[in-house]
Parts: structure tokens; sequence; C-alpha cells
């Protein structure tokens, strides 16, 4: 195995290099940026793209546009002037950019994720190229994260995943090279990790934890300007988070981060599924012991792995503290929560991979082929190439050619998706928490066949109520009505245009 304790100088980029990382992009890009206009934006994207919207209107994102709100938390989101303070802004900033130079569109919404995710595969080769001093495993670590399908899902939503993600990677490599009296380094870590957290202050805080534990650990000449920059960072973040504290938590979002009573089974879940999802049940961690046996069995010291230890160990204290604090601080345990952690540990997934390799080459190609047909890479091909239909189009399409500007739709799921499409109408219901006294008299109804949170039942119940006065002509439109238009996580997400009922909408007769 090919490593570096402690590196000096960065390797030096070859001609073999600048090849390797122009065929990444190539094929990371491919696969990210084909068809990003289908499926329609789903009820999270939405948010995302109807706060950069307010961003180009207002200058910073306001959860209301004065007529539709854009909340999914009863309102919680918002400060008593409107202003977001749920998340930080970072991504907003990015959509909004994209829509002032692309147009409003789907496409626009998702371009700048779908182009950090083609970075984040850039930067996984930096950095396992940094820690391991190893093309081959650089390579590994890269093509494999560029075949993972769960994280080509995720890095195309338009959301913050991508941007954390790339952030995380920036910082990582920018650690790697701090030296003694070298600022460079350090200063890039500071721009990352700032940026981190408007992108998302959590894995700022894993970023900083998991840096500065290493340089105290195994780096202590990184500890003066890795504690620099955390000082840094914290005293520039710190006037955001006394903001961001203001916000008032849903009821079971507050009782669920103050109590954490569920925290340790929320860290088996995150834990299991980084492995199960993500790395193929960990069949690659097979190939470390395998590796070390067959140096035993060939007169070699075990220990000939051990010059890659700081780096496996700043992998290792990144992930875990970074499943640690999703554990204590999730309101859920979904899997996009992971997406900042994911590259950085298929850093070190590609070291074990290439020892693999050099150990035995026809098990390792065995292995990757295994990875590669088990993968729904087959799936993910055809979904780029076919057609997708999903409720939310369906729903835009018609109403967009039947309802008229200033009409009000009433929804029980699925109205931010509408509200951004359709801008000109007045959209009630969803997760918002607001009065449905605006839906008497709407002119369009939709009870969505799923029911995604408690609110929906009550959203439902009272749309029923104003079906059954009477009134209204049912309209059956040919689109699968699918709790969502798609779902960024693999184990929910449709390849396929779905087979089921079809979407109800309930016109009122003029």
């Amino acid at each position: 195995m090919r490593a570096s304790a402690e590196p000096g100088l960065p390797p030096r980029l070859e001609r073999r290099d600048a090849a390797a990382l122009l065929a990444l992009a190539a094929l990371s890009g491919t696969l990210l940026l084909a068809s990003l206009a289908s499926p329609y934006l789903w009820q999270d994207e939405a948010q995302t793209a109807l706060l950069a919207r307010s961003i180009l209107e207002h200058g910073i994102p306001h959860g209301t546009d004065g007529t539709n709100s854009f909340s999914q938390e009863r309102g919680l989101e918002l400060d008593e002037d409107g202003v977001w303070r749920w998340h930080t802004w970072l991504s907003f900033y990015a959509v909004a950019a994209s829509f002032a130079l692309l147009g409003e569109t789907t496409l626009a919404a998702r371009l700048p994720f779908a182009l950090l995710g083609v970075g984040c595969v850039l930067l996984t080769w930096a950095l396992a190229r940094e820690l391991w001093r190893d093309r081959l495993a650089a390579l590994a670590s890269a093509g494999l994260l560029t075949l993972s399908v769960p994280f080509l899902l995720l890095a195309r939503q338009s959301r913050w995943y991508a941007l954390a993600a790339c952030l995380v990677l920036a910082g990582l490599c920018a650690y790697t090279r701090i030296r003694s009296g070298g600022r460079r380094a350090s200063l890039a870590l500071f721009a990352a990790a700032l940026l981190l957290f408007h992108a998302h202050y959590l894995y700022c805080a894993v970023l900083l934890g998991s840096c500065c534990l290493h340089a105290a650990w195994l780096a202590r000449e990184r500890l003066r300007p890795t504690l620099a920059v955390a000082t840094a960072v914290s005293a520039l973040a710190l006037p955001w988070l006394v903001w961001l504290s203001g916000v008032s938590l849903s009821e079971g979002y507050g009782v669920r981060v103050v109590g954490a009573s569920q925290a340790l089974a929320y860290l088996g879940t995150f834990s299991k599924d980084l492995v199960t999802v993500f790395l193929a049940y960990g069949v690659w961690l097979l190939a470390l012991p395998l590796f070390v046996l067959r140096r035993v069995r060939r007169g070699e010291p075990a220990g000939a792995v051990a010059p890659a230890w700081s780096g496996v160990a700043l992998l290792l204290l990144h992930t875990g503290l970074g499943l640690v604090l999703l554990a204590a601080l999730s309101p859920g345990t979904y899997l996009r929560y992971l997406t900042p952690l994911v590259p950085p540990f298929f850093a070190g997934v590609g070291l074990v991979v290439a020892a693999l390799a050099r150990a035995w080459p026809a098990l390792a190609a065995t292995a990757v082929a295994a990875w590669l047909v088990t993968g729904s890479l087959d799936e993910f091909a055809y979904e780029l190439t076919h057609d997708y239909d999903g409720p939310i189009e369906g729903i835009v399409r018609f109403l967009g050619e039947h309802a008229r500007p200033g009409d009000t739709v009433a929804i029980t799921y699925g109205d931010l998706p509408v509200k951004f499409y359709l801008r000109d109408l007045r959209v009630v219901g969803g997760l918002t928490g607001e009065d449905l006294a605006a839906a008497s008299g709407a002119e369009w109804i939709i009870v969505r066949r799923h029911h995604v949170a408690p609110l929906s039942h009550a959203v439902a119940a009272r749309l029923h109520e104003l079906i059954a006065a009477g009134g209204y002509r049912k309209r059956v439109i040919p689109y699968p009505d699918a709790a969502f238009e798609n779902r960024e996580d693999i184990r929910a997400h449709r390849f396929r245009t779905p087979r089921l009922p079809s979407v109800v909408i309930w016109e009122k007769r003029r």
C-alpha cells in the first residue's frame, strides 16, 4: 500500500493525473447534468427555488411572497418580518444566481448542485491523492463515488446536499496541506469552513471538530493554525447562531432535539445506512484484513499498512463525529443528512479497494463488477433517457391550461411546486398551517391519496367537507398520484413512471 502518514509537499499533478481528472469530470458530468429538467421539482426542492426567487425580489430570503407561504412547519421558519431563518442561506443564493443567469426553471434550480456534485468527485480524488499518495486509491475513490447512484440522486437535488459535501471536501483538503509557517492552507480551511456554516452549520462543526481532534492527536504542528481557524469561524458565526436560535421548533422536533431519547437508535440507523446504502453492505471493508493476512503469509510485517493511519484516523474522526451529531440533533433518520459524510468516506474506501487490487486483482475486479451490477446504474440510466410522469407535472400542466390568474387552489400536499410553477395562483393548504378559511370557495381542490404528515389529515378532512357541500365536478388526469413527484432517497426513488391511481382534481362549477 502506497501511503504516507504525514506527507510533505503536495503531490505533483502529472499528465496521467490530469487525464484521470478529465475522465472523472466527463463521466460524472454526464451522469449528473443529463436530464436535470425532469422530473419536476418536488416539495423540498420547490422550497429552495421559492426562497431563491424571493432573494431576487428582496435581496434576502423571505418565507412568503405576500400571497403564498413557503413554509412546511406551520410558519415557524419565519421571523416576525417574514425573513427565513430555518436554514442558513448559501444554497438559496446559489439558486438565485442561477435564476438570474438562466431564468426560473427546473434546470436552473438544480444546475448549481449538479455542478457541485462534479466538484465533489474531483475533490474526492484530490483528498485521496493527498492522504494516500496513491493514484490507484485516488482513482478508485472518485470512480466509485461517480458510479454511486445514491450519491448521484442526492447531488442532483435542488437542495444544500452537494454544496455542503463539496465544502467539506475542500476543508479537509485544505487541512491536510497545513504546514508550519504556511498560511495559504489555513486561509483555505477558514474560507471553506465559513462557507460551510452558511450551507449547513452542523457540518461546519463536524469539519472543524474533526480537524481539531486529529491535530491534537496525530498532527500537533497543525493544532495552532487549526484552532485559530476554528476560533475565527466561530466568532463570525456566533451572531448568526444567536439569530437562528430564535426560531420556534415544532413540537415533535423540539422534543426530539432537547430530549434526545432516540439518539442511540438514530446513531445505529445512520451508521447502518452509511454502510448498507452507500457502501454495498461494507463488502469493501473485507479487503483490508485480507491484505494484511496476505502480507503476513509472505513474511512481511502486518504493520506495513500503518503509514496510512493518520489519514484513516482523520476520515474516521470526521465520519464518527458527524454520525454522533446527526444522531443527537436530527429530526429524523433521513438518508440525505449523510450526504456531506459520504465523499470523504469514499476516499477511505478507495484506499481499501486499491489494497485489494494489488493483492488480488481478479478479486478486486469481481468485487467492483458486482457492486456495479447491484447498484441500480441500469435503472438510473433508464431514468436519464426516458420520460417520467409525476403527479406534480400533471397538476401543474392541468392548472396551467385551465386555471385563471387569481384562482385559489386548495391542496393537501405538493403546494410548494404549484406555487413555484404557477405564481399567479393563490395556493392554500399543504403544511403551511394557514387558516383554511381561504379554501372556502376555492376554484380547485386537490386531495392527494397519501398523507405525508399529521397535518395532512386535518387539511384533507376540511377539503373533503368542501367537496361534499357540492358545487364541484371531478376531473381525473392521466398522471399517477404518487406521494411525491420523486424522492432523493434511493429507497423511495422511482426510476420509472409508477402505475398508480390517477390524480383527481375537483373543479368548481362556474
